[in-house]
């Protein structure tokens, strides 16, 4: 039996990622794009594109990598609430273009300056505290119902935003043995997925209302930062994937609270 060259293992194993990446992507766009603004920023706020990339990172590094990493991702989580923020608020009255670049923007000024400190776990926590907390109140105003029929997203927006986030995965967890675990954690949240969400929504829905769900997007981000955590605690003591699964209930445990808060009050 022939064996395959390094070449074509490289190229295989890319394929690979690409197509699992998409995969989940696609799953997770029927179900967002049919959602109204708090349902849907629950969803979006869901680790997609973040779960295939630590699914592949978990392949390819050890668990002592992935709990490191996850101390990334709970800092660039609080990037991450300010990249909504600064959507839901330009989105107001700017276009889209406009509106998500300058989100973007912030994002990677956040996370530049988050590599200048030598973050824990607990410090990254109370930065998400810090900043989830200001966003939330801050965003109050910009909470609305607005999107009330749904947006059924077409073959080719599935196909674009798949393949879109699962280059985002390649080149993060390809980079991952160059640039160490905690820039690896870091980039494994970027809201490329969230991003092409309001790409779909913003010329469709109009700004106000796409502005809206990012609005929404803060408050499940919380659940995400604690999933992270229990990756962080869990990846050397009881394995990679239970700490996965753990991480993921505690997301989505977190998402059901709100939801279960807002039928209540409701």
């Amino acid at each position: 039996m022939s064996t395959l060259a390094p070449e074509q293992l490289f190229v295989v194993g890319l394929l690979l990622k690409m197509a699992m990446t998409a995969a989940i992507i696609v799953g997770a766009s029927v179900i967002v794009e049919r959602s109204g603004p708090f349902v849907g920023a629950l969803i979006a706020a869901l680790p997609t594109a973040a779960g295939a990339a630590y699914i592949i990172l978990a392949v390819e590094h050890p668990p002592a990598f992935i709990a490191q990493g996850a101390v990334g991702s709970i800092a660039a989580n609080a990037a991450t609430a300010s990249f909504a923020y600064a959507y839901a608020l330009l989105a107001q009255r700017r276009g889209l273009a406009v509106s998500l670049g300058g989100a973007f923007a912030i994002w990677f000024l956040v996370a530049g300056l988050l590599r200048l400190v030598p973050w824990t776990a607990s410090s990254a926590l109370l930065l998400n505290a810090a900043v989830i907390g200001a966003t939330v109140i801050a965003g109050r105003r910009l909470r609305t119902e607005g999107m009330r029929s749904a947006v059924k997203p077409t073959r080719a927006d599935i196909a674009w935003r798949a393949l879109t986030v699962a280059l985002c995965v390649v080149i993060v967890t390809t980079a991952s043995h160059s640039i160490g675990s905690f820039a690896s954690g870091m980039f494994a949240v970027f809201p490329v997925a969230m991003g092409s969400f309001f790409i779909i929504l913003h010329p469709r829905i109009g700004g106000p209302a796409a502005g809206s769900v990012a609005a929404h997007v803060q408050a499940p981000l919380i659940g995400l930062a604690l999933g992270f955590l229990a990756v962080h605690l869990l990846a050397e003591n009881v394995g990679v994937w239970w700490s996965f699964a753990a991480g993921l209930a505690v997301g989505i445990s977190w998402n059901a609270l709100l939801w279960g808060a807002r039928r209540w009050r409701a």
